[in-house]
């Protein structure tokens, strides 16, 4: 899994606006966790971080950092 660390999550609903933005973009196979209060999105590190980064960034949230777990 890789770790995107992103602002201005504030509840369930950024979470699945954000999951939905993830699989929009790579399908609905993709592995996507979002977590509101630790403020990631884990996301299967096969996917393409630039995708990723542009579809948290389409969903109205900045990343401020990637990880891989």
């Amino acid at each position: 899994m890789r770790v995107y660390k992103v602002t201005g999550m504030t509840g369930s609903e950024c979470e699945r606006k954000i999951a939905r933005a993830i699989t929009d973009q790579l399908g609905e196979d993709t592995v996507v966790r979002a977590d509101f209060r630790a403020g990631e999105v884990r996301v299967d590190a096969s996917a393409d971080p630039q995708i990723v980064v542009f579809a948290i960034d389409s969903a109205g949230h900045t990343v401020d950092a990637v990880e891989d777990d």
